[in-house]
């Protein structure tokens, strides 16, 4: 979530759940050997936050400069796309145009929608890509609302804007139509990881078989570091003072998200008011959820749903993981600091 730049409430900010470009190597190793062994290693900026792609051992005939220039054009045309910071982007475009006919869309973004929208429809509303006017009413969005909790009016007021049942989807050819003008739409709660899958399908067509892509967070990993040995992972306990790790993972042919509000709240009149908005009721939810972590074939798969998991919370949440067979571990704050609950796949995952 995005924390609005300006205002008095007490805010506390920081990165959603697990902070694997900090922690992936450098808390897990040492920095200095790890950059030893990796042949590729490329970091920037990209959808308001960092990247990094790690490869083990470029194939005969990769150049690291056409890569890196392949990565830095393939998260431009991403961006240009599903960024709503750009204001000629499509999506940007597609929220501008208050059209409730047919609206002519391309083949990528279309995708990542009717995914945003199976996603909804499977966790019953709780992932929603037009949850943004209530995120900004909060004042978690880029548009600051006011120095002032919001009332039950407003809030009502901004929900009639928002659903994704306000939206349909066709094809071919690729279109959507809104069936109310003010509908806009955001993808922050999964374009970053489709960002993720999308530089990984680029390293797998350059043949390369050993590397690990990720985007806030985000990631995805494939085959070994050199040496052949596993890629590990650290879970990053849920605390707001200080950074240590839960639990740590080996890894390989894997995606993976984590979503927390833990770094990401605000206090006003020393009430703590999570930046996850529970779309169905429009107020920020109330449960000891503190963050959870997905593992999935799909980034993009796994950030929908770490999302999802923290608006339904650790009960609702962790059933539907269970009824979809997903690979997920919840940390549950409780008065005596924090309880794992796992579900039976991460069980299956960790035992191994």
């Amino acid at each position: 979530m995005i924390l609005a730049d300006n205002n008095s409430f007490q805010k506390k900010q920081g990165k959603r759940g697990v902070w694997v470009a900090i922690l992936l190597f450098c808390f897990l190793g040492g920095c200095s050997d790890q950059k030893r062994q990796l042949d590729f290693r490329y970091s920037g900026w990209t959808m308001g936050t960092s990247f990094t792609v790690k490869v083990s051992q470029l194939p005969d005939g990769v150049e690291k400069k056409r890569l890196t220039e392949e990565i830095d054009q393939r998260l431009v045309e991403i961006n240009d796309v599903m960024s709503t910071y750009i204001d000629h982007s499509e999506l940007s475009r597609l929220n501008a145009n208050s059209s409730t006919d047919w609206i002519s869309i391309s083949p990528e973004l279309f995708y990542v929608i009717s995914e945003s929208r199976r996603i909804s429809e499977r966790s019953s509303g709780a992932f929603d890509i037009t949850v943004g006017p209530l995120v900004n009413l909060w004042g978690f969005g880029p548009e600051y609302s006011g120095e002032k909790i919001p009332d039950e009016s407003e809030i009502a007021a901004k929900r009639t804007n928002t659903g994704f049942h306000h939206f349909i989807l066709r094809q071919p050819p690729p279109a959507i139509k809104k069936d109310i003008p003010n509908l806009s739409l955001d993808l922050s709660g999964i374009a970053k990881g489709y960002g993720v899958d999308q530089l990984a399908e680029l390293l797998e067509r350059e043949k390369i078989q050993d590397y690990l892509v990720e985007v806030g967070g985000e990631i995805r990993i494939k085959g070994r570091k050199m040496g052949a040995s596993p890629w590990r992972i650290a879970i990053e306990k849920p605390l707001v003072d200080q950074r240590t790790v839960q639990m740590i993972l080996e890894l390989s042919d894997i995606g993976m998200a984590t979503s927390g509000d833990y770094r990401n709240y605000l206090e006003k009149d020393g009430q703590h008011y999570s930046h996850t908005i529970d779309p169905t009721s429009g107020y920020p939810v109330t449960h000891k959820l503190a963050s959870v972590t997905v593992l999935s074939q799909s980034a993009m798969h796994a950030d929908a749903m770490a999302t999802a998991f923290m608006v339904l919370g650790p009960d609702k949440g962790y059933r539907l993981a269970e009824a979809e067979m997903l690979t997920a571990l919840f940390i549950i704050k409780n008065e005596k600091g924090f309880i794992e609950k796992a579900t039976t796949a991460f069980k299956k995952l960790v035992e191994k």
